[in-house]
Formats: structure tokens, sequence, C-alpha cells
């Protein structure tokens, strides 16, 4: 990796702090106007009272500064997962007493204690997916493109930073028809919406291009939202690529936990 690169990974660093203490102060306007609201809950019948506009322009806010600080921890995951493939730039090659593969975890782990809390907690939040669905990007066999679908987290590497996952339905026309397993970068895997918690789901406009959960299959593929949530328990109204039925594409439910932002660069 160049020294760019790094200039990048330390940018975005710094965007992230930036961020953080946006929405903090973000925040912090908000349960002034809660407090205010809570003591004084007529205040809002009085003519010219904007306290319900200025509350919505601060939630409108803090939602684009969580999708930000999303959109920028992913960028550093996917440069992070290209220097732990390429290692540190100048790393000489050499060994004294044996001693080079240690040095190299130990510049690894030392970089990443240098990431902001933001990062650090967000790869926390990764290691903590054992057990959960994802959805995955998996290189098939025989396949001339990437394919997402939904597979189960069986382990994480904190040293590789990589997923075991497995694929529970891997489907008939596999071979064997048996789960398959698969190791992945991190890059590769976008963690659901809790089902249980629709407030982790993030808010889709109408207009927006997602990906999607298939619905009566474990595949996803690229939608557009048709019609975005009245409640944050609504499903979405889609309309998938090359879903054509009769000269139109159908429109389709799917749950909210099965909706994920699109990934940079998707070209299913």
């Amino acid at each position: 990796m160049s020294s760019p690169d790094i200039g990048k990974i330390l940018d975005n660093s710094k965007e992230l702090d930036r961020l953080r203490k946006e929405q903090e102060e973000v925040l912090q306007e908000i349960n002034k106007m809660h407090k205010k609201l809570q003591a004084t809950p007529e205040v809002v019948e009085k003519p010219g009272d904007d306290s319900l506009s200025r509350l919505k322009m601060l939630y409108t806010r803090a939602k684009d500064l969580s999708e930000s600080e999303v959109n920028i921890s992913n960028q550093l995951l996917g440069q992070l997962d290209a220097l732990i493939l390429t290692g540190p730039p100048g790393q000489q090659r050499r060994r004294i007493e044996g001693s080079e593969q240690k040095k190299k975890r130990m510049k690894a782990d030392s970089d990443v204690s240098r990431l902001t809390p933001s990062v650090r907690n967000h790869l926390d939040a990764l290691a903590s997916l054992k057990g959960e669905q994802v959805a995955a990007r998996v290189t098939l066999e025989d396949a001339d493109k990437d394919e997402w679908f939904i597979v189960k987290v069986t382990h994480f590497d904190r040293e590789t930073r990589e997923f075991e996952v497995l694929d529970e339905e891997p489907g008939d026309d596999e071979e064997g028809g048996g789960q398959r397993k698969y190791k992945l970068p991190m890059s590769h895997i976008i963690p659901f919406p809790k089902r249980n918690d629709p407030s982790s789901a993030q808010e889709f406009p109408a207009g927006k291009h997602v990906l999607a959960v298939y619905p009566s299959t474990t595949a996803l593929y690229k939608a557009t939202v048709v019609q975005a949530r009245k409640r944050k328990t609504d499903d979405y109204i889609l309309e998938f690529d090359d879903d054509e039925e009769d000269g139109s594409l159908p429109q389709r439910s799917v749950p909210f936990h099965r909706v994920v932002a699109l990934p940079d660069g998707h070209r299913q």
C-alpha cells in the first residue's frame, strides 16, 4: 500500500472524528428541545412557534450524519482490508531471530489501536455477529460475477479480519446439495437490521437504490424503493431490476430487516 493510500485512511479517520463531534452537538440540541417541550408542551400551540420544525430538522441532520458515518466506516474497512493484504508501506523483508511474523502482527495491532473509537466500535460490532444471518458477497465456482445471498456467521478472526460463514441453503443446483462454508473479508459482509429493533434499520426514500432479499429466496438483488415506510415496522415496497413481468416491473413487499444500502460499485 502506498503512502497516498495511508493518507486516505487518515483523512477518513479525521472525517469520522468530525462527524462524531457534530453528532454530539446535534444530540445536545435535540435533548434541549426535548426538555423544553416536556416542561412547556403548550408552547407548540402558540402562533409562530417553530419548535416542532426545528426538532424535525435536527432529527434529519442526525440521520444524515449517521448515514455518513456508516459510509465512511465502510470505506475504512475496505482500505484496512487492502492494508492487511499488502502490509504497511516500506516494510522491509528481513528475518531477525525468526520474529518477522510477530512484528507484522504487532504492527497491525498498533495500526488498529490508533483508529478512532467509532471504527473500533464498528469492528467490535462485526465481531459480535457470530450466529447472526448477514448479507454476503461470494464468488461462486463457474460464475462470471459475484452474488449476494444470506449466510450465517460462524466465526470472526480478529487477526486476519476475515469472517467464516455458512450458506445454510445452497440450493439443489449446488454440487453435493449440502451446506457450504466460505471465508470472506469484512468488505464482503453487510449486517441486516435487527428484526426486533426497527430503529436499527436505515430509512430509504422513494427512488433510492437498495440491496434486498428477493421474496421466498435467500438471494439479494438490486432494487428501487417505490414506497418509503410510513411506520418503522412497515415493509418496503420495491421494484427489483430484471424482474419484468408482462412488460412492467411488479412491486414486491420486502420486510425492513431484509433491506440494506446498495454497496458502492455494485454491478449486479
